[in-house]
């Protein structure tokens, strides 16, 4: 089986913590790369670690989630799936969220819930 690179981009380290510990209870499966921000994503992009999926968080400091997959849309690496995981729970962002993105999973999450989502969005990417 092919090790899926999972890019969790969420200023807060105790979340990309959390979700390198869930994915990695599945054994090798995943290998999670974890970004504090937008621009350090786009400059781990640059310099060609392209993960088969992002998991963003959308309330971050200088580059929101929706700036970030925005500049990801313009970009080559616009086929990247990407899964907003985030604590808005508005109406407006859900829907926003589901259009820009490939699912919208709201905080607190649920590990199998985060872990079937994942798989089923690179089944369908793939």
């Amino acid at each position: 089986m092919d090790l899926k690179k999972i890019m969790v981009v969420d200023d807060d380290t105790d979340q990309i913590y959390t979700v390198s510990l869930i994915l990695n209870e599945s054994g090798d499966e995943y290998r999670v790369i974890g970004v504090k921000s937008g621009m350090d994503c786009l400059e781990l992009l640059e310099k060609n670690a392209i993960p088969d999926l992002i998991l963003l968080d959308i309330m971050m400091p200088e580059m929101s989630g929706w700036k970030l997959v925005k500049r990801l849309k313009e970009t080559a690496w616009k086929n990247i799936p990407v899964i907003f995981l985030t604590a808005r729970t508005n109406k407006i962002a859900k829907t926003a969220g589901g259009w820009l993105g490939d699912d919208y999973i709201e905080k607190p999450f649920d590990g199998a819930d985060l872990k079937r989502r994942i798989d089923k969005v690179l089944k369908n990417t793939s």
